[in-house]
């Protein structure tokens, strides 16, 4: 992994909605817990302003955490995430402990690559159809990847291509997958845009007309 993400936190005693104001609007610190690893959930505060920065970049999501607290630190993956109705507020996160001998189940982003180059769409006017812009997968920490690449380069005309498609590092696993062939679902496809296809099929019934007239 390219990245370190290093997340500040404090012991959280008082617990409840009037605590979780208080700490946002007077620490400028946001609640979150750490759960999972057969240990008890630890309730902590986190810096509001350092997690909203860290949360722009896309790694964030797919990176395991060290959050340090009273000196020790534990390594964890971001689970979950809760924000403000219409306020560009976060209001609490929910971390997972891992363990270097656990599979751990994370939603990775997808990066479309050569997408522009690709044959189906700079020389035949193909459009690409995203069906879906991450993957949920299963690896040991050690494995996860930030991202994964789709090379849009082969891909033909009205090819569609699924999440068995995809190209995984070693010892990466896709959940969906686990779940039969019934979830092998489409990743994205090439297509012409809809007007081109009408186009088309007008153009060939012109040829075929003209065709008749000439016999």
């Amino acid at each position: 992994m390219s990245q370190d993400f290093v997340i500040e936190a404090f012991p959280r005693d008082d617990q409840g909605r009037g605590a979780s104001r208080r700490l946002r609007r007077e620490e400028r610190k946001i609640p979150a817990i750490i759960y999972g690893g057969n240990k008890e959930a630890t309730p902590i505060a986190i810096w509001h302003n350092e997690l909203k920065k860290a949360l722009e970049n896309e790694a964030f999501f797919s990176h395991i955490l060290t959050v340090e607290l009273g000196g020790k630190k534990e390594s964890v993956i971001l689970k979950d995430l809760q924000r403000h109705p219409y306020k560009p507020i976060l209001t609490h996160a929910d971390f997972l402990r891992v363990d270097k001998d656990h599979e751990i189940h994370v939603n990775v982003p997808l990066h479309f690559i050569n997408e522009e180059s690709a044959p189906a769409i700079k020389l035949h006017g193909g459009v690409a159809n995203h069906q879906v812009n991450e993957v949920e997968v299963i690896c040991l920490p050690q494995n996860l990847p930030e991202f994964i690449e789709v090379d849009m380069t082969p891909v033909e005309m009205d090819q569609v291509v699924h999440l068995s498609d995809l190209k995984l590092p070693e010892g990466v696993r896709v959940a969906a997958l686990q779940q039969g062939e019934d979830h092998d679902l489409p990743v994205v496809a090439i297509h012409k845009p809809r007007g081109a296809k009408v186009d088309d099929a007008e153009e060939g019934e012109e040829g075929e007309e003209n065709g008749e007239e000439k016999e």
